[in-house]
């Protein structure tokens, strides 16, 4: 691994390109690295682990309306749909639109957490839906998705964009162009104006993720996977990008994150080194933000020793970012709603920990039924739930040793009489340092629960025989990538509404 120093240059003081964070970014993603055999085998993981939250979401409404959009713009050859069959295909941006809206949907893939955060699983689909409409193959593109995982994974250690209420969605679209750029064997000075574009286009709030939280969570990486096709489209005919966009004088370090004297150092692997950031990230087992993924774990584990009608109060002592994005530190009035849409439920670590104790277990659909939210007894109880930040918790969710690093947090459960329950949780069960970290089984079978009723045996067994070979896949097995679901499992989208896209000689709708 190599450290980059980037900050805001003096305009009077010129830099070679070489230089730029953009360049370095390009130059790895064009080196064409080896990949090692437990990298190429996470990366078919995490392929299942997308395939199975997106067949899942398959015909909720948000899904439905990415899906109608990118049905408006077909193309013979083109990237293939979730659920659909596999000769009905779109232009890859719009396959890239509407498949990652479908596997960000539940919140339920993988994860990393650092000095920033982020899903790099978002990176999957606009690869996927490119690979398809080039006619690349399995190796080409299990080595694409290594890249882009690095290159997200390394500007999520370096560079914080919460701390600046800006949405992670800045790292993913950079991440993303890098991979595609691999994937097409593009010249460097095409990846890097890509690149230069996908960040100047990528930086947007964070109010996608406060207060009331809406659909377009789930259109984010839709909305990354389109603008970077787009970008490298763009760069691939010979234009530009403004540049330099992490050092110029005008650039979003001086203007959007610490500002003209702000200094990040970027690690990167040298060119050619093999990738290996994807080994670092984790998946969910509960479809809900990750760090509830540990406070899940734990609930199940004390809940039998807690008579919940007496507690008092119950205190989550935890890292900063638990506390400020998903606990009471946030102040947040709609966290603790039982009105609250399921997406600002899923960031509710009081909702969150209420229902798991009770339960006993969690569901993508049951755990945030309105039916559920509003019972009573639960309502109370949630009510009773506070989070505050603990200095030692913060500290390990940033320790630099991966093993060491902590998302949990520890529970003090307080009785009516005063008696104390006291329970901690370093890391989610299935997190790579857990109690039973995931492999190639349990995410395959992550996919059999989630699609149990949906997808017919033969078309599971023939996604399942693709992906595990996929190093040896050719064009035609890439092209097969998206599970078809048998007719009538997927539902159109007339009853989310109609758009322009779907406008035809009508005055009006």
């Amino acid at each position: 691994m190599k450290d980059h120093q980037v900050r805001v240059w003096d305009p009077a003081d010129p830099h070679p390109r070489q230089e730029e964070l953009a360049w370095k970014m390009a130059e790895y993603a064009v080196s064409c690295p080896p990949i090692d055999i437990d990298v190429s085998e996470m990366v078919r993981c995490r392929i299942i682990d997308n395939a199975s939250v997106a067949l899942a979401a398959i015909n909720r409404p948000s899904v439905k309306s990415a899906r109608a959009m990118a049905l408006a713009h077909p193309r013979s050859g083109g990237g293939s749909l979730f659920g659909m069959p596999h000769n009905v295909t779109v232009h890859a941006e719009w396959a890239a639109w509407a498949n990652a809206t479908t596997v960000r949907e539940l919140d339920f893939h993988d994860t990393f957490l650092a000095t920033d955060f982020g899903h790099p699983g978002d990176n999957i689909p606009p690869l996927v839906a490119c690979a398809q409409q080039t006619g690349k193959s399995g190796a080409e593109l299990i080595r694409a998705i290594a890249i882009a995982y690095e290159v997200h994974v390394g500007l999520m250690k370096g560079i914080g964009l919460h701390v600046h209420k800006k949405d992670h969605v800045a790292h993913l679209l950079p991440g993303t162009v890098a991979g595609l750029g691999a994937l097409m064997q593009l010249p460097l000075e095409v990846i890097y104006h890509a690149i230069n574009q996908a960040v100047h286009l990528a930086f947007s709030t964070r109010q996608s993720r406060k207060g009331q939280i809406t659909s377009w969570k789930a259109y984010v990486p839709g909305f990354s996977g389109k603008t970077a096709i787009e970008a490298l489209d763009r760069a691939m005919r010979g234009e530009g990008a403004p540049n330099p966009i992490y050092e110029g004088a005008d650039s979003i370090i001086a203007w959007m994150l610490d500002g003209p004297d702000g200094f990040y150092t970027v690690s990167l692997p040298e060119p050619g080194e093999p990738p290996r950031s994807i080994m670092e990230t984790y998946t969910k087992a509960y479809s809900a933000e990750y760090q509830a993924q540990a406070l899940i774990d734990l609930a199940f584990e004390v809940r039998e020793n807690i008579d919940l009608k007496n507690v008092n109060k119950i205190i989550l002592h935890t890292s900063h970012h638990t506390h400020s994005v998903i606990g009471s530190g946030s102040n947040d009035p709609q966290k603790f709603d039982p009105m609250a849409s399921r997406e600002t439920l899923d960031h509710s670590a009081m909702y969150i920990l209420a229902v798991a104790l009770e339960d006993g277990y969690w569901h993508h659909e049951d755990s945030y039924l309105p039916e559920r939210a509003i019972r009573p007894e639960t309502v109370a109880l949630w009510n009773k739930i506070e989070t505050c930040e603990d200095k030692e918790w913060e500290r390990r969710y940033h320790d630099l040793d991966p093993a060491q690093r902590a998302f949990g947090g520890r529970l003090e459960v307080i009785s009516m009489d005063g008696t104390t329950i006291d329970a901690s949780k370093d890391v989610a069960d299935a997190h790579p340092n857990g109690a039973k970290p995931w492999v190639w089984s349990d995410y395959v079978k992550k996919f059999d629960d989630l699609t149990v009723g949906i997808i017919d045996q033969p078309e599971r067994d023939h996604f399942i025989k693709i992906v595990s070979n996929l190093d040896d896949g050719a064009t035609k097995e890439v092209k097969e990538l998206n599970p078809n679901l048998p007719e009538g499992k997927v539902e159109d989208a007339l009853p989310t509404g109609r758009g322009i896209f779907d406008w035809v000689n009508e005055t009006k709708f």
